[in-house]
């Protein structure tokens, strides 16, 4: 696995072994960070990255040219090779990594971000309780910020009073939702 464009371009990174974390496969990620280079919003993006595992999308995106990441991860094999990633690529002051439960960080998160970067594990988005904490993600954007969702291409990309879906491809089994935040009150979570 490697950083695919940018000031960093080819720069390998490390993931833990086993399947308990899935990292974006390097030619989704490509294709992904094509579409936000796309529509402008890497410059200067302020990111949120969830269910982090390795960072790979957070680090794509400050190779990129986002000026900082708050990345969120629970897992402690997928923390050890996160926090290896940012020292190796030189990043530790770009960026901020919560060891906790995105539903624990997002009860306190304010509306600073302007790109947020989900990869939950897929099964966690045919949850009941998805719904409930997509919104409470997307409330984390400024408005008119970007979101980003990953997905089984055979679920639904969840639907939101707090953000447009905007677009969705697919790439194997795998979808890539993009909204983009309306202004909205806070919800709580």
């Amino acid at each position: 696995m490697r950083i695919t464009g940018g000031r960093l371009g080819s720069r390998r990174l490390r993931a833990p072994t086993g399947d308990a974390t899935r990292p974006t496969s390097d030619r989704v990620r490509e294709a992904l960070f094509s579409v936000l280079g796309g529509r402008s919003v890497l410059a200067d993006a302020r990111v949120l990255d969830v269910f982090a595992g390795t960072g790979a999308l957070g680090l794509e995106a400050l190779s990129r040219g986002a000026t900082r990441v708050t990345f969120v991860e629970r897992d402690a094999k997928a923390l050890v090779c996160l926090r290896a990633n940012v020292d190796e690529l030189g990043l530790v002051s770009e960026c901020k990594v919560h060891a906790c439960a995105v539903e624990a960080f997002v009860r306190r998160a304010q509306p600073e971000f302007s790109l947020l970067l989900a990869d939950p594990p897929y099964a966690l988005v045919r949850s009941p309780g998805f719904a409930a904490l997509w919104d409470a993600l997307l409330n984390t954007l400024e408005p008119g910020g970007t979101a980003v969702l990953e997905h089984d291409k055979r679920d639904a990309s969840p639907a939101s009073a707090y953000a447009a879906l905007a677009l969705t491809r697919d790439y194997g089994d795998t979808t890539i939702a993009i909204y983009v935040a309306h202004a909205a009150p806070a919800t709580s979570y």
